[in-house]
């Protein structure tokens, strides 16, 4: 398919899962506005690089996810100087791990501010140039975590469900606009991330990294592979197509059978 023409904003796309689907909706021709935290050379570098790769005009907006003005702002920007954005990709995302009678208020704060509020604040500024184009996108980046829970993560799972949430509210109110919302839920992914948790875990068991990564997958997935940020991003490039424009209000589970159990 093309989405030449069309302009993403991907929050916390320097890297991890929003970089591959950033990358993914660049390959078939889409605009970009990159967001995240980083070195200021490193995205600058990264910017103009995949302008470079893929022949499009990419913008990256330093907007915190934290704070709705700044989300606004960038909405407004993307507006200014892209004409809008036709598909947001809400994936900015942060985890603190804790019991709950040790769980510290800020943390909980600041995870529910960026694994939720963000994805509101950032539909909000965009939904009404979406239905005026009548046509758009708005892919929520949650997680198995949306469906099921671990212990320890009471933040992280409360917004991941609260993502879901939204997802569905969103998608009944703009089902005859043209624009449909749906949220992406993944499995345990293969980043940089979790390369650095599997040869931690490794070298404290005093096993392979190889053996440690099954370990670890075995734990929560029946299938022993990790998803990979492109194939994260090719499912979003798949909600973005023709053919799936009645596909709305849905979590998509990419998964390796994780919430099958």
């Amino acid at each position: 398919m093309s989405l030449k023409g069309k302009v993403a904003l991907v929050t916390g796309s320097t890297s991890g899962i929003g970089l591959g689907i950033a990358r993914a909706l660049a390959a078939e021709g889409a605009d970009l506005i990159l967001n995240g935290f980083g070195d200021a050379a490193a995205i600058e570098t990264l910017r103009t690089g995949l302008a470079q790769e893929f022949s499009i005009r990419v913008a990256y907006s330093a907007a915190d996810m934290s704070k709705p003005a700044e989300i606004a702002a960038m909405g407004s920007e993307a507006e200014a100087s892209m004409g809008g954005v036709d598909i947001l990709v809400n994936n900015a995302g942060i985890q603190f791990v804790a019991n709950i009678e040790d769980f510290p208020e800020e943390k909980w704060h600041a995870i529910i501010a960026i694994n939720l509020s963000s994805a509101f604040f950032a539909s909000k500024a965009v939904i009404p140039g979406m239905k005026k184009k009548g046509w758009g996108r708005i892919i929520n980046v949650a997680s198995a975590h949306g469906l099921v829970a671990s212990a320890q993560k009471a933040a992280y799972v409360a917004a991941k469900h609260g993502i879901l949430g939204l997802t569905k509210v969103a998608a009944i109110e703009l089902a005859n606009a043209g624009v449909t919302v749906n949220a992406i839920c993944p499995g345990w992914v293969k980043t940089p991330l979790v390369d650095r948790q599997l040869e931690a875990r490794a070298q404290k068991e005093g096993i392979s990294v190889e053996k440690a990564a099954g370990e670890f997958l075995a734990e929560k997935q029946p299938m022993l592979q990790f998803s990979t940020p492109e194939a994260i991003g090719g499912l979003a490039v798949f909600l973005c197509s023709d053919a799936a424009r009645t596909i709305t209000g849905v979590p998509v589970s990419i998964d390796g059978g994780w919430v099958a159990q």
